[in-house]
């Protein structure tokens, strides 16, 4: 059975995007919340952030530095409800 997870992102960027990647393995329904602060900028989160949109896995932001699809605070609350799980990072 496919489930709704929801990856919250602030401190430990490398690590949390690795675990949206490995969710995707699951024939999981992946979203990513990068939360405050801006997506660091290297190889390894650069090479994540390509696969997860490969594996089909939504990207959000309420950044406005980041490139990725902008959603409020309140939005983001608002959406949570909506997964069966909620991991955060």
């Amino acid at each position: 059975m496919t489930k709704k997870v929801a990856v919250l992102v602030r401190d430990r960027q490398h690590e949390a995007l690795r675990m949206a990647l490995g969710l995707t393995l699951a024939d999981n329904s992946v979203s990513v919340f990068i939360m405050d602060t801006r997506l660091a900028s290297d190889e390894n989160i650069e090479m994540s952030v390509e696969t997860l949109g490969d594996m089909n896995a939504k990207i959000y932001s309420n950044n406005p530095e980041n490139k990725f699809t902008q959603m409020a605070t309140e939005e983001i609350a608002q959406a949570l409800t909506e997964y069966n799980i909620v991991i955060p990072y």
